[in-house]
């Protein structure tokens, strides 16, 4: 495994954890209402989650690339143009008042699994995240190397957790966010479309060489 694809993968992962959604949303509202320690116990679990659906898409992944170039280069268009839809979606959004995060959770643990394992986002968005990073590295990618892939996006999600863990609790930076909460989603979908781009660019020559 190369250092490139390593570091891409790690990549993934820390993304995949660290990006505003409903998971971040709902950390935010538990460390708000409970403090540090509910909010770690939320992401703990949460982390389950994050393995199954991390590793279901690295295995479809994986697949497809064994399968051949062209089923790659297909996942990585429909994953590019989910990315680029998630992206606009995030840049058009408006602050909404009726979805609280469910900050008074009894079990932030149990409540984090729960939340993690029944996400329906969870799947798409991590086949779609992985496919935009690893695009460029498809070659490299085999059946041989998948638990070593896996490993490594987890640590990139305990990564992208520890530091949602170290700023949950603190009062400026949990008022900062909610302040510019839209902002900073909308900054997300800036990235989102630059990996939607990455991703094209990666695999729409591949589809049109395939067809010629």
């Amino acid at each position: 495994m190369t250092s490139s694809l390593l570091l891409a993968v790690l990549a993934s992962g820390f993304i995949y954890g660290i990006t505003p959604g409903p998971g971040v949303l709902a950390v935010f509202g538990i460390g708000a209402a409970r403090g540090r320690r509910a909010g770690a116990g939320f992401l703990c679990g949460h982390l389950l989650g994050d393995v199954v659906w991390c590793s279901t898409a690295l295995i479809a992944i994986v697949g497809a690339r064994e399968i051949g170039s062209s089923a790659f280069d297909v996942l990585g268009v429909l994953s590019g143009l989910y990315l680029f839809w998630l992206g606009m979606r995030a840049i058009r959004s408006r602050r909404s008042s009726g979805d609280a995060p469910q900050g008074a959770a009894r079990q932030p643990f149990w409540h984090g699994i729960m939340f993690g394992l029944t996400n329906p986002k969870a799947y798409p968005v991590a086949v779609a995240t992985f496919t935009a990073l690893l695009s460029s590295r498809a070659e490299l990618l085999q059946w041989s190397m998948l638990p070593w892939l896996i490993f490594l996006s987890f640590l990139g999600g305990v990564l992208a957790y520890a530091i949602l863990i170290g700023i949950v609790g603190a009062r400026r930076v949990r008022t900062l966010y909610q302040r510019h909460e839209l902002a900073i989603t909308r900054i997300c979908g800036v990235m989102f479309i630059g990996f939607a781009i990455n991703a094209l660019l990666h695999a729409v020559p591949g589809l049109l060489a395939n067809k010629s």
